[in-house]
């Protein structure tokens, strides 16, 4: 069987890379050799803090990571890539006796090549950010089209919801607390939520994944405003009625990206239009993942981590 390194969790605050053996691959299949992955402030650190609610496929040992980037070194008839494309893997459920979830921190993967996204080799380890850029996308073009013009949080994804929001020609107000996260914007403004009077915010994003943030934002709406909750909540969403039964507030939850986002985002990447440059602040070797996950956990000035797999065999 084909066997390989890993990040595995095995509880709150437990991971180590080990060996792991694959699923043999089948019509279809690829094997990958990832070259970098992404770690997810979402829902990767909820799953390693132990805070995750109950979700489909949930359990330990797992395998994190939906946000890979590789070579493709073994193709299988009916794949629809080739040996030496470079991909973006949107993580694997290959391993025999670990979950897949989401299964792309690991050197080598198995994947159905259906499910993979070419990427321009030129990009390196910035290709790790097509799902985020993706995720992003999809908060703004989904079931309606109203841009932001709050946008709450402004690490990685608040940053990438900011870019495709100057990009559709908007000009949004972006909020933040932590003083090692003002800068950075271009085409927005960034500043503190208290030194901001407004009250009358068509569309307000939230992208930090806070939910006991919904009753401020609630106030900060105009009449038939609408809440976009762009992150992911492990805490009950709650608020009090009264005040948004005044503001007739609306509120919508924004899911992951679908194959549509995935494709646009690539070519607006691509074409330039969209940069990724400025988002990955720290790089660690996979072999020093628990210092790393932690890192991306609890450092402020830390807005994406990505592990460089290339030495490890």
């Amino acid at each position: 069987m084909l066997d390989a390194k890993a990040i595995i969790l095995e509880g709150a605050e437990r991971l180590h890379l080990d060996s792991v053996l694959l699923t043999a691959p089948q019509d279809g299949d690829v094997i990958i050799d990832v070259r970098a992955s992404g770690v997810s402030t979402g829902t990767e650190k909820l799953f390693w803090a132990g805070q995750m609610p109950p979700f489909p496929g949930m359990g330990y040992p797992l395998i994190p990571g939906y946000e890979s980037v590789g070579e493709v070194v073994e193709a299988r008839p009916g794949a629809g890539v080739k040996v030496g494309d470079t991909v973006f893997v949107p993580g694997a459920d290959c391993y025999d006796g670990v979950r897949g979830l989401f299964g792309g921190a690991s050197n080598r993967i198995v994947a159905k090549g259906a499910r993979l996204a070419r990427v321009d080799a030129g990009l390196g380890d910035r290709g790790a950010l097509l799902a985020l850029a993706a995720t992003a996308r999809h908060a703004i073009a989904g079931l309606r089209t109203e841009l932001p013009d709050l946008i709450v949080g402004h690490g990685t994804l608040g940053r990438l919801l900011a870019r495709l929001t100057v990009l559709a020609g908007g000009q949004p107000t972006v909020w933040e607390i932590a003083p090692e996260r003002l800068s950075g914007a271009d085409g927005y403004e960034t500043i503190h939520p208290d030194a901001d009077p407004r009250r009358d915010y068509s569309t307000i994003f939230d992208a930090t994944g806070n939910a006991g943030l919904l009753p401020d934002l609630i106030g900060r709406i105009a009449k038939g405003g609408e809440i976009v909750l762009a992150g992911f909540y492990s805490d009950p969403i709650s608020f009090a009625f009264p005040p948004a039964f005044m503001k007739e507030a609306r509120i919508r939850i924004a899911a992951e990206w679908n194959a549509t986002d995935l494709a646009v985002t690539r070519q607006l990447i691509e074409s330039g239009a969209l940069s990724l440059d400025g988002l990955i602040t720290h790089r660690r070797p996979a072999t020093d993942a628990e210092a790393a996950y932690r890192t991306a956990f609890t450092d402020p000035s830390c807005l994406k981590l990505i592990l460089d797999w290339k030495d490890v065999a």
